[in-house]
Formats: C-alpha cells, sequence, structure tokens
C-alpha cells in the first residue's frame, strides 16, 4: 500500500466565523479531527456551545436587521453570487484535495462536487433575476399582488457525505433570497466548511450575512434550532436526528425543510437493458463510498432475469478498486469515521445471516487500518430483513427477487423511508404508472441519479419534510405577502349604519 497523502499546508486549529472574523469557543472548548484513512487526529475544532451560537444568532439578525444584504435589488445580490462562484471554480482542485482527505471521498468523485458547488450558486444568481411572482386583475374592482421578503435567519444543518457541495445547496438559496445565514456543518467534517469565510470575504458578502458555528449536533446544531431569533432551519441528515430536531423546534413554530435518511429501490424488469441497469445499480450504491442518502440500496429484480443479474452484478462488485481516496484508481475509498464504520460493519455481520452472501463481506485484504469496507452484495434478502428496511449508509447492497408489478410495487414501497426510486423497464406505459405509484419524492426511470436544479429535491414518509430546488428553494426561505388594491368604489356591507330604535 502507497504512503498516506496529506495535502500541503492543512490547517491544524479550525475555527468558527462570526460577524466577519475567525474566533474560539466562548468557552475554549475544542473537539478532534481525524482523517478516515489513518484515523489519526490532525486537527482540532473549536467546539460551539450555546454562547458561541448566540453570538452568531446576533450577528446575523444585526446584518437582517439593519445591514444592506436583504435590502439590495436582485440583480446586486446576484453580483456577488456569481463572484462566489467564480472563487469556489478558482479552488477547485484544493477544495477536492481537501474534501477527498477529509471524508474519504476517492478523489475522482470529489473533483466534481466544487463545479458543481459553483453551479448552485450559479442558478440561484440566475433565478433571483429572472424571478417574478403573481400578479392579478379582478377587471374594475381589484388588482392583487405578491410581495416576496425573505424571511430572517436561517439556521443550515449540514451532513458529512460531499459537505461542500450540500453546504452549497443550502447556501446559495438562502443568500439569494436575502436571508442571513449560521452555518452548522458536520463535526466529521469541518474541514472544507472554513473556505467559506474566505471565499464569501473576496466576493464582498457583507459581514454577519455568514456566520459559521462547528461543534457537535447536540451542543450547538441544538442550541441553533431552538434558539428564537432563528426561524427557519433547514437539515440534511439522519431521520433520529431530524425528529428531535422537529420536537425542538415546534415551540417557535419554525420553518422546516428536511432531508432525511433513504433506503431507496432499484427496481428491474426483465425487459430493461439489463447492462444499463447492472451499471446504474453498481453505481448507484457504491459511488460516494455507499455514503448517500438517494443510494439504491435495495435492488429489486424480476425472476426470470434473477439470478443471471445476481451473478453479474457480484462479479462487477467483486472487482471494484477499493483503496487510498487520493488514488485516482480508487472507486470506494475509506468510509468518514470509525464511528460509521463500526456501524456499516455490523450490518454486515448482520447481513450474513438474512441473506446469501455474493461479495464483500468484510475489510478488503492488503489494507489494514483506516475505515475500508469491502463492497458488499447480499442476494435472497425477505422484505423483513433488517438489512432490506434500515439505512445503512455504506457500500452494502441487498438484492430480492419480485415475480411480477404487484409484488414489485409492494417491496419497493414496504419500508419506513421514501426518498428516491430508480426503475428499469422498456415499458413506457409500466414505467410511467410504476412511477405515479412508488412511495419516493423523486424517481428515476432508466437512468442513474442525475439532478437537474430546477427540479423538486426531497422526500415522503420518514425521509424528509419538505422540498428545496429551483423555485420551492426561494420559497422556503421567503415570506410571500399578499397585497390587495381596490379600484373605485369600496363595496363593503355597512354594520351598524341603519338609524337604532
Amino acid at each position: 500500500m502507497t504512503a498516506h497523502y496529506l495535502p500541503n499546508n492543512l490547517p491544524t486549529h479550525i475555527q468558527h466565523y462570526i460577524d466577519g472574523k475567525f474566533v474560539e469557543s466562548v468557552g475554549g472548548e475544542t473537539f478532534d479531527v481525524l482523517d478516515p484513512v489513518s484515523n489519526a487526529n490532525y486537527a482540532t475544532a473549536a467546539a460551539g456551545q450555546k454562547a458561541d451560537i448566540d453570538l452568531a444568532v446576533a450577528a446575523a439578525s444585526e446584518a437582517f436587521i439593519n445591514g444592506p444584504w436583504p435590502r439590495m435589488k436582485p440583480r446586486e445580490r446576484s453580483r456577488v453570487l456569481n463572484k462566489i462562484a467564480d472563487a469556489v471554480e478558482a479552488q477547485e482542485s484544493r477544495l477536492a484535495e481537501l474534501e477527498s482527505f477529509d471524508s474519504g471521498l476517492p478523489i475522482t468523485q470529489a473533483r466534481g462536487q466544487a463545479l458543481r458547488a459553483a453551479e448552485n450558486f450559479r442558478f440561484f444568481a440566475d433565478l433571483i433575476v429572472a424571478q417574478f411572482d403573481d400578479a392579478m386583475k379582478v377587471p374594475g374592482t381589484q388588482i392583487n399582488y405578491v410581495n416576496r421578503k425573505p424571511i430572517g435567519v436561517a439556521g443550515l444543518i449540514t451532513p458529512w457525505n460531499t459537505p461542500f457541495m450540500l453546504e452549497s445547496w443550502k447556501l446559495a438559496p438562502a443568500l439569494a433570497s436575502g436571508c442571513t445565514v449560521v452555518l452548522k456543518p458536520a463535526e466529521f467534517t469541518p474541514l472544507s466548511a472554513s473556505l467559506w469565510a474566505t471565499i464569501f470575504e473576496e466576493a464582498g458578502l457583507p459581514h454577519g450575512v455568514f456566520n459559521l458555528v462547528n461543534g457537535l449536533g447536540e451542543d450547538a446544531g441544538d442550541a441553533l434550532v431552538k434558539h428564537p431569533d432563528v426561524p427557519l432551519i433547514s437539515f440534511t441528515g439522519e431521520t433520529t436526528t431530524g425528529q428531535t430536531i422537529f420536537r425542538n423546534a415546534a415551540a417557535n413554530l419554525k420553518g422546516l425543510s428536511m432531508e432525511l435518511g433513504g433506503k431507496s429501490p432499484c427496481v428491474v424488469f426483465a425487459d430493461a437493458d439489463v447492462d444499463a441497469a447492472i451499471d446504474s445499480a453498481l453505481f448507484g450504491v457504491f459511488s460516494l463510498n455507499g455514503e448517500r442518502c438517494t443510494a439504491g440500496s435495495r435492488i429489486l429484480v424480476e425472476r426470470s432475469i434473477y439470478d443471471d443479474f445476481c451473478e453479474k452484478f457480484a462479479a462487477r462488485a467483486r472487482n471494484i478498486v477499493v483503496g487510498d481516496p487520493h488514488d485516482p484508481a480508487t472507486e470506494v475509498g475509506a468510509l468518514v469515521h470509525p464511528e460509521h464504520y463500526n456501524k456499516v460493519m455490523s450490518y454486515v455481520e448482520i447481513g450474513k445471516s438474512e441473506g446469501r452472501l455474493l461479495a464483500g463481506g468484510g475489510r478488503p485484504e492488503g489494507l489494514d487500518t483506516g475505515n475500508y469496507v469491502s463492497p458488499t452484495v447480499f442476494a435472497d434478502v425477505s422484505p423483513d430483513a433488517r438489512i432490506f428496511q434500515e439505512e445503512i449508509f455504506g457500500p452494502v447492497v441487498a438484492i430480492t427477487p419480485f415475480e411480477n408489478d404487484d409484488e414489485a410495487l409492494a417491496l419497493a414501497n414496504g419500508v419506513k423511508y421514501g426518498l428516491a426510486a430508480y426503475i428499469w423497464t422498456n415499458n413506457l406505459t409500466r414505467a410511467h404508472n410504476f412511477a405515479q405509484s412508488v412511495e419516493a419524492g423523486m424517481v428515476w426511470l432508466n437512468s442513474h441519479n442525475v439532478r437537474d436544479l430546477r427540479t423538486p429535491f426531497g422526500g415522503v414518509k420518514a425521509s424528509g419534510l419538505g422540498h428545496e430546488g429551483g423555485f420551492r428553494s426561494i420559497d422556503f426561505y421567503t415570506d410571500q405577502q399578499a397585497v390587495h388594491i381596490t379600484l373605485g368604489t369600496v363595496h363593503t356591507p355597512k354594520f351598524g349604519a341603519s338609524a337604532a330604535n
């Protein structure tokens, strides 16, 4: 095995960023940050507490109430957003290097993340300039129009899988809408988030508009969710955390957008292009180390092609290159953290009693340290098995046969989650009917996971609350005020106008 790669100029300590300044925690608290290949601590980070969140929210509130950002014209905000995109693109190589090092994501998959992050800012820079709202005229009576206003301080809580790009999903529409923000990045991966402060400053974002507090979810995240001056929370993460946020946000009736867990089906019918389906199914569950919310982690295959599909899929899975994330040949890198590695490996062991192991099932040979898991394939998995029902969030897949369309649909819908679904068939009628019947917020027909930023992103059931993407993101970060103007004579019932008896 080659020597472990370390990026140049790695910070040894990561600070908060509040009101235009890098600062330590008020109480001096810190936590250790490790890299997933060696599991060695490479840095410490300031550990935010309630006092730090209070300072960040105060700065964001001041910038919202008295600062220029919410009052700038859309074109002015758009120019800043495009400068942010330019700065992100200029740092593409550095961002990919840091993201790969911090998260264990293979470098070839990390390279596209910066460009996608930049595109998010360009998209919303265009959208706020082109956006218009409804105006309705009742002839001779009234004109009604919609006045759209940014809501206030947005609390953004982001996950550790592709952290920089997923942070941009929230930052871009929140800032485009005129909100100010407090970002609480995942504690496992604070490295790339720390780059936002310099990027925003160089682009001309006013101080206080963007604030960053590192820390644990139960400390910094909890304080942000409960803060009375934060009317909005956008959260991406696991379902149980989302339930806690939902409860804690209730007291202040906060707006919530939550993209939560998934156990998405990939349904392969006998008439499908099986080779294309295998390519997509492999990519869908093993790219990003399997640490993706939309992973097609349950593959449902029509019985007549089941054995052939399993054989081909498992052969490909056994051939996947697992190794150092910085090696361009690597297809699956190291899982983000030993805590998560232990969780995934526990499911691998559970799976050995719940399915027929066709590939993987442990640590790859020759990789004795780090959070490495061989791409693992279980076949003949019963729908009541834990590895069928529960989100594993790693390179582990369950394959289950079905006899007909009705059984396929029952299996697809037979879990508590409903984020994504992938359907492979050349029967046009079946494809559309199945898509409409499957309980999923997003469906891909004969396609792998390709995201159009204009479309809604979100899930149903235990996979989330609300949708973001395109105008739906703008809707979340703004209040829509209806304004009614009477034209001509006002015809109002005259209560109390009759003579008193």
